[in-house]
C-alpha cells in the first residue's frame, strides 16, 4: 500500500469525548502515529458514557472515535508519568488537548512548557469558548455552544420549543477546524522550522459554520428565526408533503425554478410577481409553499421524485439512518465498514468520508483497549534513550 500522506508524523492525543478524539482520528486515518494518553483506571470518559454496549466494556461511542490509535495511561499529576509525557513530546509533531483553560498550565503540560522541550511541536487546545475572553472558564459542551452561538435560536420550526441540531456540529466542527489548523501549521513549519499554538473552540466552530444565518442577520438587521427544513437563501428548497408522505426539493436557481414549474404543470406561477426571482420567492416562501401544497398532494412522493430527477431538478426521499447507511450509494462509497477488535471481534463503523486515490486509507489499528500499548510505547522511548529504564519498569 502507498505511504499515507501523514505517515511519519506523531500525534499525542490528550483529549476526551468528541472534538479532540475526532480530530486525532482524522489525522490517524491519514497515516499519523496517534498515541492516545489516558488517565489511569478510567481512561477516556467516553469509554463508559453510553447507555448501551456491544460485547466489551468500551462504549460504541468510544469505538467510533478512536481507531488508528495506540493507548498509554499516564497520571499527568504524577512527576514520573509526566516525565514519560515529556519524553514523548521530544518525538512528537502534534499534541491535542481539551482541558479547561488553565489546567494544562497547572499540570505543566502547556504549550510554553512543551515547546521549550520541542520547538517544532504544533500544539492544539480545544475548549468550549477558547483560551481568552470573559467566557473562557465556562464549561463547554456541544449543546451549550449551539445555544450560545445562535444555532439553537434558528433551528427547528417556528413557534416550537428550541431544537438542537441532532448532529454535534460544534464538537465535530471544532475537531475539523482543529485538524485544518494543525495541518496548516505543519506546512508552515517547513518554512519557519517552528511549531505553533492553535486555540480552537466549540463556540467558534459553531459560529464559523453559521454562514447563511449571519448573512441574513447582517443583510436584514434581524436575527434569523427557525424555518424548519427550508433554506435561508433559496426557495423552494425544503421538505414538502406528497399524497403518501414527505420528500425534499431543491429548485435553488432560476433555471431550476422554471423547469420545476413545468414538471408540476404550474406554468402560471412564472407570471406571478411574488415569485419572479429567487429573492422574491425567499421573501414569500410561506405563500409559495402554500400555493404549491395542493399540487404535491396529487401524486406520491416517489412519483414526484422520479419526475423531478428526470427533468434535472434536485429531489430526494427523506431517509432515516438505517436507510441511509444501507443505501446503494453509501454501499458503493464504502461508507460502512467492519472494524476488527480484540474484544468485539468486529463492529460496524462509518467509513472514511474523504477518498484518496493515490493513498487509500485503512484501519491499521482498531480502537485500543485502555493502556494496550503502554509497555510498547515505553520500550520505544527507552530504546531511543529518551526514558530511563527504571521509569519504564515503574509502569
Amino acid at each position: 500500500m502507498p505511504t499515507l500522506p501523514l505517515a511519519g508524523l506523531r500525534v499525542l492525543d490528550i483529549s476526551q469525548v468528541m472534538a479532540g478524539p475526532f480530530c486525532c482520528m482524522l489525522l490517524g486515518d491519514m497515516g499519523a502515529d496517534v498515541i492516545k494518553i489516558e488517565p489511569p483506571r478510567t481512561g477516556d470518559s467516553t469509554r463508559h458514557s453510553m447507555g448501551f454496549r456491544l460485547k466489551g466494556e468500551d462504549s460504541p461511542g468510544f469505538l467510533a472515535l478512536n481507531r488508528n490509535k495506540r493507548s498509554i495511561t499516564l497520571d499527568l499529576k504524577n512527576d514520573e508519568d509526566r516525565e514519560v509525557l515529556y519524553a514523548l513530546v521530544k518525538t512528537a509533531d502534534i499534541l491535542v488537548e481539551n482541558a479547561r483553560p488553565g489546567v494544562a498550565g497547572r499540570l505543566r503540560i502547556d504549550y510554553d512548557t512543551l515547546s521549550a522541550i520541542n520547538p517544532r511541536l504544533v500544539y492544539a487546545s480545544i475548549s468550549g469558548f477558547g483560551q481568552t475572553g470573559p467566557w473562557a472558564q465556562r464549561p463547554g459542551f456541544d449543546l451549550i455552544a449551539q445555544a450560545m452561538s445562535g444555532i439553537l435560536s434558528s433551528n427547528g420550526f417556528p413557534g416550537m420549543e428550541p431544537a438542537k441540531n441532532s448532529i454535534a456540529v460544534a464538537d465535530l466542527g471544532a475537531g475539523l477546524f482543529s485538524a485544518y489548523g494543525i495541518l496548516s501549521a505543519i506546512i508552515g513549519r517547513h518554512t519557519s522550522g517552528k511549531g505553533q499554538y492553535i486555540d480552537a473552540s466549540l463556540l467558534e466552530a459553531a459560529m464559523g459554520l453559521s454562514i447563511w444565518e449571519t448573512t441574513e442577520l447582517w443583510g436584514t438587521g434581524k436575527p434569523p428565526a427557525p424555518i424548519g427544513s427550508a433554506n435561508r437563501m433559496s426557495a423552494p428548497y425544503q421538505a414538502v408533503r406528497a399524497s403518501d408522505g414527505w420528500f425534499v426539493i431543491g429548485a435553488a436557481n432560476q433555471g431550476l425554478w422554471l423547469t420545476f414549474l413545468k414538471v408540476l404543470g404550474r406554468p402560471e406561477l412564472q407570471e406571478d410577481p411574488r415569485y419572479a426571482t429567487n429573492a422574491n420567492r425567499v421573501v414569500n416562501r410561506e405563500i409559495l409553499i402554500a400555493d404549491l401544497a395542493p399540487t404535491f398532494l396529487e401524486r406520491t412522493k416517489q412519483e414526484w421524485i422520479d419526475a423531478l430527477l428526470e427533468a434535472g431538478v434536485p429531489a430526494s426521499p427523506i431517509l432515516d439512518y438505517g436507510e441511509a447507511v444501507a443505501s446503494e450509494q453509501a454501499i458503493a462509497r464504502d461508507m460502512v465498514m467492519q472494524v476488527p477488535h480484540p474484544v468485539e471481534g468486529e463492529f460496524r463503523a462509518l467509513g472514511f468520508p474523504v477518498k484518496m486515490r493515490g493513498t487509500p486509507q485503512e484501519v491499521r489499528l482498531p480502537p485500543p483497549l485502555i493502556n494496550e500499548h503502554g509497555d510498547e510505547i515505553r520500550r520505544e522511548l527507552v530504546e531511543k534513550g529518551l526514558l530511563h529504564p527504571k521509569t519504564e519498569a515503574a509502569s
